[in-house]
């Protein structure tokens, strides 16, 4: 079974940081490219943020370059985290982890993944 359990969310002031993480079980890790998509409230879910270790690719939305950053470790756990600094009020949103195969042209749809978390809140006061 397929398991992507994600946490690590919260409220903070604007300005403040987070850490998000995702344990991943039940898939050959870095078969995957993880990333972290978020839904806002009323908007459509976007990704933030992507990294395929199989070929070195690493991707952020523009509106979190410089702020946020991706990682993940393969070696003593399978998981992906996301250390949002900075952040702001439209930030504010569900974040989930998500896991997807051969998508590399393909990462910035939220359609190509293959397996979800189930979201962890991120709400950014100001």
């Amino acid at each position: 079974e397929v398991q992507l359990q994600a946490s690590g969310g919260g409220l903070v002031q604007a300005g403040g940081s987070l850490r998000l993480s995702c344990a991943v079980s039940g898939i050959t890790f870095d078969d995957y490219a993880m990333s972290w998509i978020r839904q806002a409230p009323g908007k459509e879910r976007e990704v933030v943020s992507c990294t395929s270790k199989s070929d070195g690719t690493t991707y952020y939305a523009d509106s979190v370059k410089g702020r946020f950053t991706i990682s993940s470790d393969s070696k003593t756990e399978n998981a992906v985290f996301l250390q949002m600094n900075s952040l702001k009020p439209e930030d504010t949103a569900v974040y989930y982890c998500a896991a997807g195969r051969n998508i590399i042209s393909t990462m910035k749809s939220v359609d190509a993944y293959n397996y979800w978390g189930q979201g962890t809140e991120v709400t950014v006061s100001s």
